[in-house]
């Protein structure tokens, strides 16, 4: 079955970076986009950036220039760096496909942006 996996998170100052993985098991990884979600106490799941099968990429805006999506294919990983982090940024960040027509999520990982 479809599984996917958000590590990565924690706290970090202001201006600090992380680096967020999603491992993914149980579709052929290669051919699907991969995204990434987050939502903020009280908010609205909301999404941040996805990469294509073929590497095309997209960012919300209130990340772009700061964050940087990518994949392993040969680890079936998907990547979100962020960088420049503000305490809006504050938030779970979930990783999402759509395999077969049915969406699927992790289970989320808690990124706090606070001094």
């Amino acid at each position: 079955q479809v599984q996917l996996v958000e590590s990565g998170g924690g706290l970090v100052q202001p201006g600090g970076s992380l680096r967020l993985s999603c491992a993914a098991s149980g579709f052929t990884f290669s051919v699907y986009t991969m995204s990434w979600y987050r939502q903020a106490p009280g908010k609205e799941r909301e999404w941040v950036a996805h990469i294509t099968s073929s590497g095309n990429i997209n960012y919300a805006g209130s990340v772009k220039g700061r964050f940087t999506i990518s994949r392993d294919n040969a680890l079936n990983t998907v990547y979100l760096r962020m960088n420049s982090l503000k305490p809006e940024d504050t938030a779970v960040y979930y990783c999402r496909v759509v395999y077969r027509g049915e969406v699927y999520w992790g289970q989320g990982t808690q990124v706090t942006v606070s001094s």
